[in-house]
């Protein structure tokens, strides 16, 4: 898996854009962050899961996949190093995400939306 490979996964999901976060590049749906490339350095993504679909990636991948530091891993931000991530592992987390931040992000609309 490279960066190239992570970013076009990333932006293959329908409503998915390309933004920026801290000096990062981030992929968003609904304008909800979830997931970003290069932090902590370039080799890694970060892929924004639930905690339990982090613990199971986790399980089924301890090498390539990791919580992120702190509150962010303990909320589900799992970090991948992409050099031995497979493909398919990523893609699978890359949709859980994406997935999670679409019904949040159409939760909120509807939300919104709602008479007052």
């Amino acid at each position: 898996m490279t960066p190239t490979e992570f970013r076009r996964i990333a932006l293959s999901f329908a409503d998915a854009d390309e933004g920026q976060h801290m000096g990062h590049p981030d992929f968003r749906v609904g304008g909800k962050i979830f997931a970003t490339l290069g932090y902590p350095d370039r080799r890694y993504g970060t892929i924004m899961l639930s905690p339990h679909d982090q613990e199971l990636l986790i399980h089924d991948h301890p090498k390539a996949f990791k919580p992120a530091p702190g509150a962010w891993g303990r909320s589900g931000s799992t970090s991948v190093l992409l050099s031995i991530a497979s493909r398919r592992a990523v893609t699978i987390a890359l949709e859980a995400a994406w997935e999670r931040r679409a019904r949040a992000s159409r939760l909120s609309v509807r939300h919104d939306r709602s008479p007052r």
